[in-house]
């Protein structure tokens, strides 16, 4: 039911974006990109174990405008997998994000009325290993899976800078899988689906070329919930730098920080608690630019 769902999203928008190819208000572009990399070791002194690792990626954008109108639409996704040794492929990276904001232009040029939704979650489930390499299941599809709708105002003064405020802003974080249900997670009383927030949502996006052969996109994004300590803001951060050897060859970097108070992780000494989460991935390989 789950991969219907998320496969029914992404079909249903790319296909209506696709459709309004041919509509000069429309804009498409994006990155696709497959990254891998391999140790193999025989008779080797130093010591060290073999290795094989994947990336794929894929950064597509579908943008309209006319006269007073913009509607951005984006898709992310990413998966990793790793196998070291002679134990079994592990995930190095999992991301499913769709966002859409419409805007509508004030008096001044700069500043658009603007409604936002997006959704967060991954593709596959996600475990944790203890020093045995017994895996326990901490993640799933749309568990969590986090939607954010809003309304606001957006700064966009070029295609380089936007920066969308909100101080009406509705966050559900939604866990699907039975057994994490069960045990209360992400911020999730034991026992419960979902959990609604009212705040205030703040998102900044940059995309540019720094050089001719270097593309950087950034986007933050900050939430305070007016009810549960809004003191306790929720970052997440999302950086990706792709840099072009030739038409089909390029170097990805990607990080991703992310702080939400209402998440626990357990530190190598057993402390439980939020801490900031950081994720950063380099990747050389296939690239195809549109």
């Amino acid at each position: 039911m789950k991969n219907n769902l998320i496969l029914f999203i992404v079909l249903f928008w790319a296909t209506s974006s696709f459709a309004q190819e041919a509509d000069t208000t429309w804009k498409m572009d994006g990155i696709l990109g497959l990254n891998g990399s391999q140790v193999s070791l025989t008779n080797w002194a130093a010591g060290g174990e073999k290795s094989l690792s994947t990336t794929a990626l894929l950064e597509y954008n579908a943008n309209y405008a006319k006269v007073k109108s913009r509607w951005n639409n984006n898709l992310s996704m990413a998966y990793g997998s790793q196998v070291q040794g002679e134990k079994e492929a592990r995930k190095s990276d999992d991301k499913f994000e769709l966002t859409s904001k419409f805007g509508y232009n004030t008096k001044v040029d700069e500043w658009f009325y603007a409604a936002l939704f997006s959704m967060k979650t991954q593709i596959t489930e996600g475990f944790k290993y203890d020093e045995n390499d017994v895996p326990t299941k901490i993640s799933d599809m749309f568990a969590p899976a986090y939607f954010v709708y809003s309304l606001g105002m957006d700064y966009s003064p070029n295609k380089i800078l936007s920066v969308y405020i909100s101080p009406l802003t509705g966050k559900t974080t939604v866990v699907t899988s039975p057994l994490l249900i069960e045990k209360g997670v992400y911020g999730l009383e034991a026992g419960d689906k979902s959990l609604s927030e009212l705040g205030g949502f703040m998102k900044i996006e940059v995309k540019a070329n720094l050089m001719k052969n270097i593309t950087i996109q950034s986007k933050i994004e900050l939430f305070s919930s007016y009810t549960e300590q809004p003191e306790n803001i929720d970052v997440n951060w999302d950086l990706l730098i792709s840099m072009k050897v030739n038409k089909y060859i390029t170097t990805n970097i990607t990080t991703n920080l992310i702080y939400d108070d209402d998440i626990d992780i357990t530190d190598k000494d057993g402390n439980v608690g939020p801490r900031i989460q950081f994720k950063e991935v380099l990747s050389v390989g296939f690239a195809y630019k549109f």
